[in-house]
């Protein structure tokens, strides 16, 4: 069982034993909880047949992952090759229509399919419209799990088809014992703030750690607390985040600053509550839009360094 999250299997183990299972299941909750290990590892369990060895989720050709395809001709290569690449932005339409057609044929190794888009959050509008069609009349024995890290993303045709899982963040206690499972690198201290900024994710728990961005969240807490009349610590923060980083890192930084608002939100005012939710807001804004427009590194963190001081105490005139 998934660390933390009884109550998402206790569910899904009382629909998979009734005789009459959903076929569509919208896993929901904060990004970095467990979602997407929660779907591989249901999705084995749903297609799994007594008596016949099963092959890894990966290459399962009853378990179908519609993925990123590579972002140019060349990435394509690096991927034949089994190197590194690039992959697009958006899961497209081709995808889905390519899964269809596997949905035309009956399941290999038993009676049962499983499909797992992670995230749903990034099929492009074409590619959900495809979808739906296999929502509204899905084959027999094939069944649907969408991971979203943002419900209200999509579309109400797509909601009403599908039950719901809801994610909830992980005690400190379930995240620190992630870490030293699968982090065991991490010193004490780092770990510690690692769970601290994580605020119930392991995934940006795991990612703090992996990315070092020890030295990056004690400038986004400086900021926070002190605003930055002059931009020097948002000039310190842009030469943390350095000048070519991989949108991994891109990705876990803006991650981290999300969490470090939602964590201050605790102690807030009312009044500085609301500046703090407007900067989360706008926060989740530039994450979503950061990949598409493909900001500069430097003005990037810039942007994040505003938002952050324009939450800080006391608020600064002009620090947007």
């Amino acid at each position: 069982m998934l660390e933390g999250h009884s109550a998402p299997w206790r569910e899904w183990r009382a629909a998979q034993a009734s005789p009459r299972m959903h076929h569509a299941w919208i896993l929901t909750g904060p990004k970095g909880v467990g979602k997407a290990s929660f779907a591989y590892a249901a999705a084995a369990q749903l297609v799994a047949e007594p008596g016949v060895p099963q092959p890894e989720i990966e290459v399962h050709p009853d378990i179908l992952i519609p993925r990123h395809p590579p972002a140019t001709k060349e990435d394509e290569k690096k991927r034949d090759e089994g190197l590194p690449h690039n992959v697009k932005r958006s899961i497209p339409v081709d995808e889905i229509r390519a899964l269809q057609r596997r949905l035309t044929t009956r399941p290999t190794l038993g009676s049962r399919r499983a499909i797992i888009l992670d995230p749903a959050d990034d099929l492009e509008t074409s590619a959900v419209n495809a979808l739906l069609k296999s929502l509204e009349e899905p084959p027999a024995g094939t069944y649907f799990l969408l991971v979203t890290h943002r419900l209200g993303r999509l579309l109400p045709t797509i909601r009403s088809r599908c039950r719901i899982l809801r994610f909830a963040p992980l005690s400190d206690g379930a995240v620190d014992g992630i870490l030293k499972a699968q982090a065991p690198q991490a010193d004490g201290p780092t770990r510690a703030a690692a769970v601290t900024a994580a605020q119930g994710s392991p995934g940006v728990a795991l990612d703090f750690v992996h990315e070092e961005l020890a030295a990056a969240h004690q400038l986004m807490g400086r900021i926070l607390a002190e605003g930055d009349a002059g931009m020097m610590l948002r000039g310190l923060l842009a030469e943390e985040l350095g000048a070519r980083p991989k949108r991994e890192r891109l990705s876990a930084v803006l991650d981290l600053a999300r969490a470090v608002l939602a964590a201050d939100l605790r102690s807030a005012t009312p009044r500085r509550q609301a500046r703090l939710i407007e900067a989360h807001g706008a926060m989740v804004k530039l994450a979503r839009e950061a990949p598409i427009y493909n900001y500069d590194p430097g003005l990037l963190a810039m942007e994040i360094g505003a938002l952050l001081a324009s939450s800080a105490v006391p608020t600064e005139a002009g620090n947007r």
